[in-house]
Formats: structure tokens, C-alpha cells, sequence
């Protein structure tokens, strides 16, 4: 069939991955260098991924292809991934204005007996198997009412923010490379005085991401950290690194930390480094490849 699907020009495209995170449905990898679209029955041809391209390397074009196919989408990329990257998928086909796909994606959670998390009923823990022992260690995914709404407002001077965290334990000491909610997320690796600095992190920065939180100055035994890194970057397949950081010379150890992680292990992943002032403004933001 003739369709709508997304054209990568290999002599534009550097390799730099910054339209992977956004292609929700996990169409896009960097191989050899280069984004390539892996089948054509994971590209919806909304084009998401276009708008991160710095190259304008990605472009809509019709040509013969296979059909989008939502339900082998959700199947194999989606559900697996973990509740919150089925809500970004979610999201992702209503602002686009794909009804058809948004309407079958939730037939068929439907079908199978899967909540949707835009209408999580309430906010609840649901405790896995993994880091038993401590109860401050203890794995847990949290799922909360209107996840998709940041800020409710209950009066004309008050508001009620809403939380953008997902899950716990959040300190690098004693997060678990295994736990499932970290499986092809985008992990906010956030320095700890950056949740006090800036107002909105949650809402800008957490929002669809997993985060760890950790302080290259004061906290012990981080020789612990890099093997650890290593192997959640290993075994959850990262799709990509936000280090949230403040401007003092110190927090430039969580840089150094991830890039040296990436680099020791089998995968390409594209970093984005961002800035904080002390007073909240942000200085910089920069993406890497490395």
C-alpha cells in the first residue's frame, strides 16, 4: 500500500540519535552510525521524530510500505516497555490526532485485560519481586489518577502540583539495574540539589523519564556507580541519558560518570546535558553521542 512514512537521508544524518527518544513506537535505531528506520510496520508516519532532527535529515514522504500495524506495535515495543511508555504512546497518538490508532490501542488493552494509564483510578504502589529486604530499597512502580495532568488547580490562589515520579528507590545506591520499570526508558540522571533549585523539574524535566538521583561530592562508596550504570545501561537498553545538573564544578563528576558508563558499554546512547544555575535558570543544553 501507498502511505505516509518517514525518509532518512543518510548523507544529512550524523548519527547523533536525538529523534530516537521521540519516536514512540521504537521505529529508529542508530546503526552503523547512522538512524535507520528497523520496519516499516513500526513507523505511524506522524513524523515526531522530524522536529529533533538538527540535520534535517528526517523527512515525511509516500511511498509503498507496509502498514502501520498499532496492535504489533503495543504487542512487542509498548506494553513490555512498562506503563508509563504505554502513556507516552498514548499521549503521543492524541496530539498527533491519530484517532484510528488511539482508538485500536485502546481496544486492545482492552482485549487483554490492561489498564490505561490515563485513567489510573488511583495513585497506588505495586511492589515487584525485586530489592526485598530494606523497605527504603524495595521496588516499587507508582501509578497515579491523571498522570497526564501536571498542575490542578483547586482554587484561584492554589494549585496542586501533581508528581511526575514513577517509581522507587530513586538513589543510585540502591535503585536495582534489573527492576522493570527501567526497561527501554529514557533515564533523568539528576544531581540532588537540582529538585531545590528549579521549580518545575518535575513538570520540564521528569515528566516520561526514570530518574536516579545521586551526588558526585558527598556521597560514599560511588566506586559502586559505574559497574552499576554499566549494567542498567546493559540490560534495560537505555534509550537515552538526561544529565539534569547544577553549574557548580562538583556536579560535572555525573557527566564524566555516565559518559564513562556509555563508553564501556555495548550500546550507542545519546546524552543530553543540562545546566542549572543557582538561581534556577538554565545555563546550557547540549546532546552527545558517545
Amino acid at each position: 500500500m501507498t502511505r505516509k512514512i518517514i525518509h532518512i537521508d543518510e548523507e544529512k544524518c550524523t548519527g547523533c540519535g536525538l529523534c530516537i527518544p521521540n519516536c514512540a513506537e521504537g521505529a529508529l535505531q542508530i546503526i552503523d552510525g547512522k538512524a535507520r528506520l528497523i520496519s516499516d510496520l513500526f513507523c505511524d508516519g506522524l513524523g515526531a521524530c522530524i522536529g529533533h532532527c538538527p540535520e534535517q535529515a528526517i523527512t515525511i514522504t509516500e511511498r509503498e510500505a507496509e502498514a502501520y500495524d498499532e496492535d504489533k506495535v503495543l504487542a512487542e515495543r509498548i506494553i513490555p516497555a512498562g506503563e508509563n511508555t504505554l502513556r507516552e504512546h498514548l499521549l503521543h497518538l492524541q496530539s498527533h490526532g491519530a484517532e484510528q490508532y488511539f482508538k485500536q490501542a485502546l481496544h486492545n488493552l482492552q482485549r487483554n485485560h490492561i489498564a490505561n494509564p490515563l485513567e489510573a483510578p488511583k495513585t497506588q504502589y505495586i511492589p515487584h519481586t525485586h530489592g526485598s529486604g530494606c523497605p527504603g530499597s524495595q521496588v516499587r512502580t507508582i501509578i497515579r489518577n491523571g498522570q497526564q495532568e501536571s498542575c490542578k488547580v483547586k482554587s484561584e490562589n492554589e494549585a496542586t502540583i501533581q508528581s511526575e515520579l514513577s517509581h522507587w528507590p530513586i538513589q543510585l545506591h540502591l535503585i536495582n539495574p534489573s527492576a522493570p520499570y527501567f526497561y527501554g526508558a529514557e533515564l533523568l540522571l539528576a544531581a540532588d540539589c537540582v529538585a531545590y533549585a528549579r521549580a518545575d523539574m518535575h513538570s520540564r524535566f521528569l515528566r516520561g523519564k526514570k530518574l536516579i538521583i545521586l551526588c558526585p561530592k558527598l556521597d560514599h562508596e560511588q566506586e559502586n556507580y559505574f559497574s552499576k550504570l554499566i549494567k542498567l545501561l546493559e540490560e534495560a537498553h537505555i534509550n537515552s541519558i538526561t544529565i539534569l545538573r547544577m553549574e557548580v564544578p562538583c556536579c560535572g563528576g555525573i557527566v564524566s560518570l555516565a559518559q564513562k558508563a556509555v563508553k564501556e558499554s555495548s550500546r550507542s546512547i545519546p546524552i543530553k546535558e543540562i545546566i542549572i544555575g543557582i538561581d534556577g535558570d538554565i545555563r546550557s543544553e547540549n546532546w552527545s553521542l558517545d
